[in-house]
């Protein structure tokens, strides 16, 4: 067994999972698993840059997350960055500094090795599964960009395209400096044109509608599939492979599209710091299940970070 450490840090939030991996035997064992919404890419859609307090913010769960690392004896980290840290000018200052904090060199990477580690992270203990037919196609819906993957045991096609919960929020359902609560038809609308476009982008590469199965992950999806299944709390193991209808992703979707903030919070599985985003990441989920025709959706809880971890162990044999 290998212990590793592996970061994510997204648009939206930053996470870390500590766990002994076994690459022969394809055990990954959690030691800890643990996230903060930072939303590091706070402006950077309008602005192209990201803003002092975001850094400051992701900073700070960094720092903690160094304390963790070195109190469980991880034999190798390896943070990757995602899309807000591609896009934005000024990424050198967030390098920087964590490099100062964690010792290590934040990977920038591209949004197809970014899919890549989402297919292998989500797929890795489906593959065995007989009641699910591949090819898998994976979803992962972030705060900046979306990444789709189509494998069947390895990765056929790939692509990632720039619509995320935060950046649709953003982009659509901002108005003079406040997101609108509930969103007009007309901002709704717009979030659906500009998701639409995404997909005929996505199509290009990755042919959609050949999956025999459809993988979501990562905030919007696991947030769509606690208020599904009528959580008190949040219950990763509850959620983990679980199956929405596209009938249950509908009604969901529209009910967010339609309430208001405190409504939305009030929710008992929302995590604050999805309060204004949560409705355009369900209304990205909606479109792709339209668009590929899937009947529902298997909710992963195991996502790039995963394969993330994955890499490093086998880096290590």
């Amino acid at each position: 067994m290998k212990r590793v450490a592996a970061i994510d840090c997204g648009t939206n939030s930053i996470r870390l999972l500590v766990a002994d991996a076994d690459p022969t035997t394809g055990e990954l064992k959690d030691l800890d698993r643990r996230m903060q919404i930072v939303r590091l890419g706070q402006g950077v859609d309008r602005t192209g840059r990201l803003a002092p307090e975001a850094l400051e913010r992701t900073f700070a769960a960094c720092r903690e997350y160094a304390a963790v690392i070195k109190g469980l004896g991880a034999e190798r980290v390896r943070f990757v960055a995602t899309s807000a840290s591609r896009d934005a000018e000024n990424r050198e200052d967030f390098v920087r500094g964590v490099v100062d904090i964690l010792g290590v060199e934040p990977e920038v990477i591209t949004g197809d090795q970014e899919a890549e580690f989402s297919y292998t992270g989500a797929t890795k203990e489906l593959a065995g599964r007989t009641d699910l037919a591949q090819p898998f196609l994976v979803v992962d819906i972030g705060g900046g960009s979306t990444e789709f993957v189509l494998g069947d045991g390895s990765v056929r096609a790939a692509r990632s395209v720039d619509v995320g919960c935060v950046r649709m929020t953003e982009r659509h359902l901002v108005h003079e400096g406040a997101i609108s609560d509930p969103p007009t038809a007309g901002q709704i609308s717009a979030i659906k044109a500009d998701v639409a476009a995404a997909l005929d982008r996505a199509e290009e590469t990755v042919p959609l509608r050949e999956a025999a199965t459809l993988v979501g992950l990562a905030g919007s999806v696991t947030t769509v599939a606690a208020i599904a299944l009528g959580l008190e709390s949040y219950d990763s193991e509850a959620i983990h492979h679980s199956r929405l209808s596209l009938a249950q992703v509908r009604e969901i979707t529209g009910r967010l599209l339609s309430s208001t903030h405190a409504e939305r919070a009030a929710i008992p599985v929302m995590h604050p710091g999805r309060v204004d985003v949560i409705a355009a990441g369900a209304l990205v989920l909606l479109s792709i299940m339209e668009r590929t025709g899937a009947g529902e959706v298997v909710v992963s809880e195991h996502d790039i970070l995963d394969g993330i971890a994955w890499k490093v162990a086998e880096e290590l044999e």
